[in-house]
């Protein structure tokens, strides 16, 4: 009697093999604390997260320049509550000079130095090279800032880049803000003229104030928005790509055990084999 092949030891040893392959997998899983990292393991799913992946990192772009959009358009807003106080101050000295027994050329005096004040404010309220007080903003001829707020993908096509324009507040050529032109105060009558282009000036100045505030506070809500919207994401891509470790680890203590199995399975078969041919050779 002989024994060409042994077919329980090659069960065993297929078996094993299996064990084998599966405890790598598992792992892997382990090292890298995902169970999805390639398109080998889920097409659908990689494919899935890698889009996913891909806006997450476009809305982390998104959010630095909302920063920096917002510090821009704070700045501006800052700058123009500052000139809405000077031109306050402006307007109580206007009043002043409307009374007969006052030294107008003194009052006059003190309004240049405010106007020099505003047009100082107005230059110096820029950020990064951009100031909205100024007529052209940037230095290219534009009035206002544009502000990219979103990605917005629909389907499966490519994503749409969402914008918002903040409007510059003009306090250097506007015709509603030629401050540097007021009426020269000399006598109660041109105090009253002054003070009339002083509330004119100030209203101008206040709702610009007040809009560049509400655009700030806009941009600032929006890049909250988007960090949490992409914190929703991230948590989305685990739960489709993340190993639970918790089970990964009992998998690979069955995977052990069926190992060990399997190893005992071979050594039975081994033996068996060795004892069958010590009997053919003893006949």
């Amino acid at each position: 009697m002989f024994t060409n092949a042994n077919s329980g030891a090659l069960t065993a040893l297929q078996m094993l093999g299996g064990t084998t392959q599966a405890q790598e997998t598992v792992q892997e899983e382990i090292a890298t604390g995902k169970s999805i990292s390639t398109a080998q393991d889920n097409a659908a799913l990689w494919a899935i997260s890698q889009v996913m992946q891909a806006d997450v990192a476009g809305f982390s772009a998104l959010s630095d320049s909302l920063s920096l959009n917002e510090a821009t358009v704070t700045v501006a807003a800052v700058g123009a509550e500052y000139a809405t106080d000077i031109l306050v101050e402006m307007k109580q000295l206007a009043i002043t000079a409307t009374g007969a027994n006052v030294d107008h050329g003194k009052i006059e005096a003190q309004m240049a130095q405010k106007t020099e004040q505003l047009n100082s404010i107005i230059s110096a309220s820029q950020f990064n090279g951009v100031n909205l007080l100024r007529t052209d903003v940037d230095g290219n001829g534009s009035t206002s800032l544009t502000v990219a707020t979103s990605l917005d993908r629909q389907g499966s096509t490519s994503p749409v880049l969402s914008t918002l324009s903040v409007d510059g507040l003009d306090l250097e050529g506007s015709a509603s803000f030629d401050i540097n032109n007021r009426t020269t105060i000399t006598d109660g009558a041109s105090a009253l003229t002054a003070l009339g282009e002083i509330e004119g000036f100030l209203q101008y100045a206040v709702d610009g104030a007040a809009a560049l505030g509400a655009s700030a506070s806009r941009i600032s809500d929006q890049n909250d928005y988007l960090g949490k919207l992409s914190d929703a994401m991230r948590m989305g891509i685990s739960n489709l790509t993340d190993a639970n470790l918790e089970e990964v680890a009992t998998r690979m203590i069955a995977l052990e055990v069926q190992h060990q199995l399997g190893v005992i399975s071979l050594s039975i078969a081994n033996s068996a084999s060795e004892r069958l041919l010590q009997l053919n050779q003893t006949r």
